[in-house]
């Protein structure tokens, strides 16, 4: 009896085995996106199979992307042929804007995806349903580029708020943005300009309890290309924070920056170390824990930060140090680290974590913290550091394909 049932788990095994192995001769891609519809890439590329690892495609589409100057993201598409594909290998880019609607980007990305996939599907022999269209050649050959009528601007406007309650208590959270940016190849300018506000109302004994937070900010950034590795900079900001304890504060600090890598390899891998240096006005709503009611002083900080994304994932990390110059006892220093590794086949592996080390808290208010302040979170709390870790593995086996889309019940 026993070995019967050996006997017949066998043959259902070599049966899926014999199954998987004569699958259509379509090719075997494995679509490395973070930012993609992955659905609506299944749904509307035929010709192919879609496999859930790389190590078990024929094509590998990596794909990097980057925000770029119009608010949309620039693309970069690696077609790394596997097995006997593998001499094939080319990349292929194009730009998304702000205008464009989540459907112009997954149609853009389509478009280039086929585009790139016609040399494999010519290669693997399955150009039946393959076609290319080419538009007809232009009347005029010494057409001029479009001229942008503004400049590079890309201007913003945004609102937003939620509201919520019970009997017992009720609160509402209010955000009101407004953003101004230009982005060259020399110079890179940003204004935001923010407002927002919290407010919860808590209902005890018939007495209300109520906890407004409010921040009011305009930020300003400034940066300059050098060459291919340094850069530099000016960053100023100004607002109010009830939450913080300020009043009025403004910053106004010079920077400069080198990568250790070219610029135009950000999207794959960076290095980078930047310095600032500049000055911090502080106007208090109470008293400082210092006894200050206004003050004017010199800060620095420096910054060692690096990213790679490569076809086994990818890894990013930063240490940073800053401190008053007045007295070098007011320092910070942080540090971050996470990463997400391709192990083996089907095993994912990632972490991440920070920790800051927190001795500059100059802001906080002299006195004790009630505990209505404390349980509402109505005020900063003096706290030597601050951190925050997570870690976790996956592993995928099973069949290999996963072409087949089915959205019922997603809702």
């Amino acid at each position: 009896m026993l070995k019967s049932a050996f006997l017949l788990l066998a043959l259902f095994l070599s049966s899926i085995a014999f199954a998987q192995d004569e699958t259509s001769n379509d090719l075997k891609i494995f679509l490395d996106c973070n930012v993609c519809d992955n659905t609506y890439m299944r749904q509307n590329l035929g010709n192919v199979q879609f496999v859930r690892d790389q190590g078990l495609s024929d094509v590998h589409l990596f794909f990097v992307t980057q925000r770029n100057g119009s608010g949309g993201r620039s693309y970069e598409i690696d077609f790394i042929g596997k097995n006997e594909f593998e001499d094939i290998n080319y990349k292929l880019e194009f730009s998304t804007d702000s205008n464009m609607t989540r459907d112009d980007e997954r149609k853009r990305t389509l478009e280039y995806i086929k585009l790139g996939l016609v040399r494999f599907w010519i290669a693997n022999g399955t150009m039946t349903n393959v076609t290319v269209s080419v538009p007809s050649p232009e009347t005029e050959t010494d057409s001029k580029p479009e001229k942008d009528p503004w400049n590079y601007w890309v201007f913003r406007i945004g609102a937003g708020g939620y509201f919520n309650g019970q009997e017992s208590n009720k609160s509402s959270n209010l955000n009101v943005n407004v953003s101004a940016r230009r982005v060259t190849e020399k110079n890179k300018f940003s204004l935001r300009l923010n407002f927002g506000e919290n407010k919860s109302t808590f209902t005890f004994d018939g007495d209300d309890i109520v906890a407004i937070n409010n921040n009011k900010s305009l930020n300003v950034s400034d940066v300059l290309s050098i060459n291919d590795h340094w850069s530099y900079g000016f960053f100023g900001n100004i607002g109010t924070s009830t939450y913080s304890n300020y009043e009025l504060f403004w910053r106004f600090r010079p920077a400069i920056e080198y990568n250790f890598f070219n610029y135009a390899e950000s999207a794959k891998k960076q290095l980078i170390l930047s310095y600032r240096n500049g000055l911090v006005f502080n106007d208090y709503i109470e008293r400082s824990i210092f006894g200050e009611e206004k003050e004017l002083l010199f800060e620095h900080s420096v910054l060692l930060g690096g990213s790679i994304r490569q076809e086994w994932g990818n890894i990013n990390g930063e240490a940073s140090f800053s401190q008053y110059l007045h007295d070098t006892d007011l320092h910070s220093f942080g540090f971050y680290l996470g990463a997400n590794v391709r192990v083996f086949k089907g095993f994912n592996f990632n972490v991440g974590g920070n920790y800051r080390i927190t001795r500059n808290q100059i802001n906080l208010p002299a006195g004790d913290v009630s505990l209505e302040e404390l349980l509402l979170q109505q005020q900063q709390l003096q706290s030597g550091y601050n951190y925050w870790v997570n870690i976790g593995f996956s592993y995928q086996f099973g069949s290999i394909y996963n072409s087949i889309v089915n959205p019922r019940f997603n809702f």
